[in-house]
């Protein structure tokens, strides 16, 4: 048995990843957007959380609304994981990690009311945003455009999402 292990595990190294980033960049780029993927997935969660839970005179509209955002995240989730497989890394897939990499905190335990649900979502796809954007500096100095590609994808869909929850909360 350690003798196939040391096997997989040879063939692994026999196979390096040579896409024209400097392993040193795909390592920093990888390591942002494992940061993106627990932000991403602690909101996902966030967002369903409240979708099952919201309650009031916006119920319908908020439930639809926040039915489409978790979907959406949801659909997000792969692409950055699979960005992390291609730079040669492997993408986080536990509640431990994404705890720990992520920057938005987890959802309340309690409830909160619906517009409350809305502030805190508004800021989860701000913070998202920051993190996607805080990843720009090391993804154009290694003239990684894929990756760049999927940082505008996500910064466009957060920074419109944060936009309309705002909306909703003025007066």
């Amino acid at each position: 048995m350690a003798k196939k292990n040391a096997t997989k595990t040879a063939s692994r190294a026999a196979t390096p990843v040579d896409i024209g980033i400097a392993p040193a960049q795909r390592a920093a780029i990888a390591q942002g957007l494992k940061r993106l993927l627990a932000d991403t997935f602690t909101l996902y969660l966030t967002t369903h959380n409240f979708h099952w839970n919201v309650t009031g005179p916006m119920f319908n509209s908020l439930h639809d609304m926040f039915m489409q955002q978790y979907t959406e995240l949801w659909n997000a989730i792969d692409p950055i994981a699979e960005r992390i497989r291609a730079l040669g890394h492997v993408a986080p897939a536990s509640y431990a990690q994404y705890a720990r990499l992520s920057s938005l905190p987890d959802a309340p335990a309690e409830p909160p009311k619906a517009m409350e649900m809305v502030r805190i979502l508004a800021l989860g796809h701000e913070a998202v945003a920051r993190t996607a954007r805080g990843l720009f500096p090391l993804v154009d100095e290694a003239h990684d455009e894929p990756t760049a590609d999927l940082l505008t994808q996500r910064l466009s869909v957060h920074e419109q999402t944060a936009w309309m929850l705002r909306s909703l909360l003025e007066e």
